[in-house]
């Protein structure tokens, strides 16, 4: 299997079927290219203050259509952004597969981009999540590329979690947000 970058590694075109890996890794290189192009523009526009958000979940689109797995993984969670550059996110949801799994984050969101009075900010995260059969329930470690887009008071946070064979099944994540502070 060929790794593409250090910045695709576990995202290649055999993880997901087709040329859907393909076009996917390079939409997500031209995102990141784009944001960080304008980042400069968005950055000095953006003031420091600490935000709280609450979500109801995730929503998830598989790679895979053929598996009975669930896209709405309804739950509670919390994100703090304590500057636009530094998040934290904790909560629990149904997982795809059924079953109740719990998570924490960090995110490092260092891309920001400010189109209409919308915040736009794109990174990576960090964090643990269990509930998963693979490993047997237990936590484990999650390494993700996101991008936030907030408004005032609602936001999204997506996210593109790469299908790992016979362990994780790939998907395109929604979190819809709501500000309370």
């Amino acid at each position: 299997m060929e790794q593409h970058t250090t910045l695709g590694r576990g995202f290649c075109r055999a993880d997901i079927p087709g040329d859907i890996g393909s076009l996917l890794l390079f939409l997500l290189r031209v995102l990141f290219l784009f944001l960080g192009a304008l980042s400069s523009t968005g950055a000095a526009d953006t003031e420091p203050s600490r935000q709280v958000w609450l979500n109801p979940g995730f929503l998830s689109w598989h790679f895979d259509r053929s598996k009975d797995l669930r896209g709405d993984n309804w739950g509670v969670g919390a994100e703090v952004v304590f500057t636009p550059d530094h998040t934290v996110m904790a909560g629990n949801f149904i997982n795809s597969g059924g079953e109740r799994s719990n998570y924490a984050s960090y995110q490092w969101r260092p891309l920001h981009w400010r189109p209409s009075e919308i915040d736009v900010s794109a990174g990576i995260g960090l964090g643990v999540v269990d509930g998963y059969p693979y490993h047997n329930g237990g936590w484990f470690a999650v390494l993700f590329p996101l991008l936030a887009v907030e408004g005032k008071r609602i936001g999204a946070n997506f996210t593109i979690v790469p299908t790992i064979k016979d362990k994780v099944n790939g998907a395109v994540v929604l979190q819809i947000k709501l500000r309370v502070w």
